[in-house]
């Protein structure tokens, strides 16, 4: 049994693959794994603040001397790394708009981004806090963007990867249902973007 934590970040609703193929994910998950709690979370919804000063001064300022405001602009950031750190799996809806992640996803990674609890530093460099999670990324696009001139403009499977990779979540597997807007992919793009879902 897991507990699986689906993020979403598409502003195209039912509409769109990212969903469909992050929703896919977790059904093969539950599959595999019956009894799996699924907690889904649509990023849009949340109205996620974006990272500013008094977030920033807040999150290195020691427990002890938070005040009630400090603690109110804490909120959002402890309740994303609340539900990220009780997940078993991870799947995160991740369209590609104008080459990069849409700035939902953006914001709650900078507020999981929390020295002393989601990554340190030691004698050798940073560490990452957040070990022993598997994560599918559930890519989409309209374009052709894991081989061909395409490659080079995508910001999106790189940086998820790495920045996850920060965190100490290394384990990152990324799906892509890609050429959504092509003529001759479009029609089997989600049906072989399932198809290469493999839960391991």
């Amino acid at each position: 049994m897991k507990r699986i934590l689906h993020l979403i970040s598409s502003i195209q609703g039912p509409a769109s693959y990212s969903i469909k193929l992050g929703k896919a994910v977790v059904e093969k998950i539950t599959d595999k794994y019956p009894g799996s709690s699924v907690e889904e979370v649509n990023l849009n919804d949340l109205d996620l603040p974006h990272l500013n000063l008094k977030i920033l001064q807040s999150m290195f300022t020691p427990g002890e001397q938070l005040t009630e405001e400090d603690r109110e602009s804490l909120r959002c950031s402890d309740e994303a790394v609340k539900q990220l750190m009780a997940a078993d799996i991870i799947v995160i809806g991740a369209p590609l708009y104008n080459f990069t992640i849409h700035t939902a996803l953006k914001a709650w990674l900078d507020l999981i981004t929390r020295a002393g609890i989601t990554f340190t530093y030691g004698e050798h460099g940073s560490i990452g806090l957040i070990q022993g999670k598997k994560v599918y990324v559930a890519m989409s696009s309209g374009g052709v963007y894991s081989e061909g001139p395409g490659q080079q403009n995508d910001f999106v499977a790189p940086y998820l990867k790495s920045f996850l990779g920060f965190l100490g979540m290394t384990e990152v597997d990324v799906l892509r249902v890609e050429g959504v807007k092509i003529a001759g992919i479009k029609e089997h793009a989600l049906e072989k973007a399932i198809q290469s879902i493999n839960i391991d």
